[in-house]
């Protein structure tokens, strides 16, 4: 019973929190031409992506060539970029184990000895093993032989670990029975958890920043009476905080929206983790599938509060999921496919500039070779 009146004293004062901070303005940066590449594009660096439905592929920013990685299979999910965006991990297509390699391909070293269903990054010297039986350890990558070394996290309802620490977001059940998304101490079973949003589908959005001083999610915001449906914000939490910050107010600036798709951890969060990029889609009705607009990519600055649309590029392919969006190493640009009608080139590969809101054609051809094209990753030439 206390736990449910510190619930409601928290809704209270995020009420009162939301509520004085209900306008926000966006800028509109609009370049309405898409630009060919140029001899030379800043910044350089490497792209991963597909070409075709076989292999992952290198993109050479500063060659402007591309080529496929042998022993590699298209990913998305299970790929991940390392905190210093130098090394990417990958399911080794011959051998089906978990490995890590530059962005180019050379010096590959497997990361897990036995079977494993993801591998991820908990800092660069340090990596987050999910086994097939919904276990998960984190082991430094100096003693990958070592079983001893494993330090093993508790993993039931787990949907996501911070980085560089031991807060998790988790899928647990309220005093009413309803599973809500949660943030609770893995290092302290003790500590009560702090219920966020309710996991449903298109408002499931969740990511930790590369930092892992802050979780990002999307949960429902106030109703649009015109259309009879609650649109979608992104919120804000910090570890060890119990009250989450509304991050934005699409409610009073456009009215109900959609945010992302249906892909958990599709939040991006910039390599210095200050700014958050996602899809913003418009609705047009009640259905959050068949009642959509058109998508538009919009960049909030979670200290100053600037938000930034960037409608030089707007697209109508992004159900159940709108096109993946990376950050460049140096934060820059954005990454993303996106297809322009009529052009007979395909998926582009796109590259966003920040500042200017100029969009550029790097390559083109991109294969949805996961039932949709996406970007992987941009990291460092070695």
């Amino acid at each position: 019973m206390k736990r449910w009146h510190f619930f409601l004293i928290i809704l209270l004062a995020m009420s009162i929190s939301f509520t004085a901070h209900a306008q926000q303005d966006i800028e509109q940066r609009c370049q309405q031409a898409i630009q060919p590449r140029p001899a030379s594009f800043e910044p350089g660096g490497i792209i991963l992506t597909a070409f075709d439905g076989a292999s992952l592929w290198v993109y050479d920013i500063d060659q402007d060539t591309r080529y496929p990685l042998p022993e590699t299979r298209p990913c998305l999910a299970n790929c991940h970029l390392s905190p210093d965006a130098s090394w990417i991990t990958y399911l080794n297509a011959d051998t089906g184990i978990f490995s890590m390699m530059r962005l180019d391909g050379t010096q590959r070293a497997p990361l897990s000895a036995g079977a494993a269903f993801d591998v991820q990054w908990w800092s660069q010297d340090r990596i987050l093993v999910w086994t097939p039986d919904h276990r998960t350890y984190l082991r430094s990558l100096d003693d990958l032989d070592v079983e001893e070394s494993r330090e093993y996290l508790p993993a039931e309802g787990i949907l996501a670990i911070q980085p560089n620490g031991y807060y998790a977001l988790a899928l647990l059940a309220d005093s009413q029975g309803q599973l809500r998304r949660a943030l609770i101490n893995l290092a302290d079973e003790e500590q009560s958890p702090v219920f966020l949003a309710p996991d449903v589908p298109y408002f499931n959005g969740a990511t930790w920043s590369s930092s892992g001083s802050y979780l990002a999610y999307v949960g429902r915001g106030a109703l649009d009476t015109s259309l009879d449906v609650a649109g979608a914000e992104i919120y804000l939490i910090q570890p060890g905080s119990a009250i989450p910050r509304q991050l934005t107010y699409f409610s009073s600036q456009y009215g109900a929206v959609r945010i992302d798709g249906y892909v958990p951890n599709s939040l991006s969060w910039s390599p210095d983790s200050t700014r958050i990029a996602f899809w913003v889609i418009e609705l047009i009705g009640p259905d959050y599938e068949a009642n959509t607009g058109t998508a538009e990519l919009h960049v909030l600055d979670i200290n100053t509060g600037q938000m930034v649309a960037y409608c030089g590029f707007v697209t109508n392919e992004h159900t159940p999921n709108p096109s993946r969006i990376v950050w460049s190493p140096d934060g820059s640009h954005l990454a993303l496919a996106g297809n322009v009608p009529g052009d007979d080139k395909g998926y582009l590969l796109l590259a966003l500039n920040l500042e200017t809101g100029v969009f550029t054609e790097l390559s083109n051809g991109i294969f949805p070779a996961l039932g949709r094209p996406d970007v992987v990753a941009w990291g460092n030439k070695p």
